[in-house]
């Protein structure tokens, strides 16, 4: 873990989604409020009514939100390893194949309201969302589970289709989180920004424009968990642009900022020392990557997708574009990840126009193919254009494409993609739990995130499965490497980097080193105020 200082007086930035921030009164430092910045951007509209109901929201802003207030089963640890209970007192699997797990729910749990917290209100959530079938694809990450069963009103009892070793770390997700039937109907999502649950905050929210522009959680007195909360309130407040939230923390009207800071910002606060911001650099798992509608005309060949990945300078994008924040990536699998390979760097090597140009003769493709590439403009931070910029400069400079670049915000892109609109299209993944899983199976399974049309049979009815029985993440590796090697080969998508992940923060305050987890899990209950150094 690298700190640095600075102060932030003319630091000209582009921060993007996620945040913390420690702060004073009911606007900065110098009081008792936790103040949080950011740049994400909630928005209910007509295509998604409901970005807050566990049952729908699937990106890592809105469930940043959900775990402060939304209580699951387990959780995943304060640093490296394997999920914990939470709202549970213990959780096992109870057979030799992994297909039956059990939890007991803590004793005399209870909604923020005061409800009790029963065995029958874990079911009713697990099978709402199941059920619901949102078409953000959350609901997928349950698509093992077969039934759910209730002894009393503390014993749950999971019954799987299959053997699925990563389904502890399911249950720490949000989909999973507990609901009160009351506020939650179990046929339709919950419209807008309200969230009720068990969690260690409630909030209560600020809209304009069918927009969340501010949220303030407060301390739940009826909270029960593993979590020890070290604040009473934060507020998380939402900026239109990283410009705006940089003044915000030089004048100290927030306190902490996170995810996606510019490269500018990161290589300013990393060479400074002294002033009156830390910079905290922590390890990261998002991952950067192309995606592709197969059935689309102009990417449906595989020589297309396979020209792409042989002339992608993943080197020469990073370093222009992210610098020391990014390190080239050859698979979706992050090279820290139990079960990674190099499988593009194995198939492609280095960037060739040569070898690219004899993909595309071999399959009898007219040079140069005509794309479309599309961003959100708003999601990933700014610097997101200046890398489809790169990208489309080294396509075209190959002479074997014509490639225009189209930017969007992301309440207009991610509906537009889900419904197939786009033919090329980059994305980002922030992992819903850190193992290999979780980086291949939302891309590549029945139902997946992106509502990809790619299907390989030997992937989802043979390789998933098989590494899934693995209770040994190691011994799964040689069905992971499989599954990278098909997608080398075939190009559904095209991994091309993973991120480190930073915080920087007021130097009053305190817990900035667990801000974050490894999955980019916003950590609100570990900020707190110190001593200002």
């Amino acid at each position: 873990m690298n700190r640095k200082t600075l102060v932030l007086s003319a630091v000209i930035g582009l921060l993007a989604p996620v945040l913390a921030a420690c702060g004073g009164t009911d606007s900065g430092s110098g009081g008792d409020a936790i103040v949080v910045g950011t740049t994400d951007r909630f928005t209910a509209s007509k295509e998604a009514p409901a970005p807050l109901d566990p049952a729908y929201a699937y990106d890592v802003g809105t469930w940043n939100i959900l775990r402060q207030t939304v209580q699951t089963l387990m959780i995943q640890p304060r640093g490296e390893g394997e999920p914990v209970p939470e709202a549970a007192e213990s959780c096992r699997f109870t057979d030799t194949g992994n297909e039956r797990y059990a939890c007991t729910l803590r004793k005399d749990m209870k909604f923020a309201n005061g409800d009790a917290v029963t065995a029958e209100d874990v079911k009713y959530s697990i099978d709402r969302a199941r059920s619901l079938k949102a078409d953000s694809g959350v609901f997928a990450l349950l698509s093992t589970i077969d039934t759910v069963e209730t002894k009393g009103d503390r014993e749950v009892i999971f019954h799987l289709k299959t053997a699925d070793a990563t389904f502890p770390y399911k249950l720490s997700t949000p989909v999973a989180g507990i609901v009160n039937p009351d506020d939650y109907q179990r046929n339709s999502l919950r419209d807008g920004f309200d969230v009720d649950g068990s969690g260690p905050y409630t909030m209560s929210a600020e809209v304009k424009d069918n927009e969340l522009v501010d949220a303030v959680f407060t301390k739940n007195p009826n909270y029960k968990g593993t979590l020890k909360v070290n604040n009473d309130k934060v507020e998380l407040r939402s900026f239109e642009d990283a410009d705006a939230m940089g003044t915000a923390i030089n004048d100290g009207d927030i306190d902490v900022m996170s995810r996606t800071m510019s490269p500018e910002q990161i290589e300013k606060l990393s060479v400074s020392s002294g002033g009156e911001v830390d910079l905290v650099e922590m390890p990261g798992l998002e991952i950067r990557y192309l995606a592709f509608n197969t059935d689309a005309a102009t990417v449906k060949t595989k020589a297309v997708r396979q020209a792409m990945a042989q002339l992608i300078n993943r080197s020469e994008l990073v370093s222009k574009v992210y610098g020391s924040e990014a390190e080239p990536l050859f698979s979706l699998v992050p090279a820290s990840i139990t079960g990674h390979s190099n499988a593009f760097f194995n198939k492609y090597g280095d960037p060739s126009v040569a070898k690219a140009k004899a993909l595309l003769a071999k399959a009898s493709i007219t040079a140069p193919v005509k794309l479309t590439l599309h961003y959100t403009t708003d999601h990933y931070g700014a610097a997101t254009k200046q890398e489809f910029e790169q990208l489309q400069k080294q396509l075209n400079d190959s002479g074997l494409f014509d490639v225009d670049i189209k930017g969007t915000p992301w309440s207009t892109f991610r509906p537009a993609e889900q419904k197939g609109e786009y033919d090329v299209y980059g994305m980002g993944w922030f992992p819903d739990f850190p193992d290999a899983d979780n980086y291949l199976a939302p891309f590549l399974d029945k139902d997946n995130f992106l509502g990809s049309p790619y299907v390989n049979s030997e992937i989802r009815n043979t390789l998933i499965p098989e590494s899934r029985r693995e209770a040994d993440r190691l011994s799964a590796s040689t069905s992971l490497t499989d599954i990278q090697d098909i997608v080398a080969d075939d190009v559904p998508v095209l991994p091309l980097w993973q991120g480190k992940q930073y915080v920087a923060a007021r130097d009053d305050v305190t817990g900035t080193a667990y801000a974050l987890n490894s999955s980019s899990t916003l950590q609100l209950w570990e900020l707190s105020r110190g001593v200002s150094g």
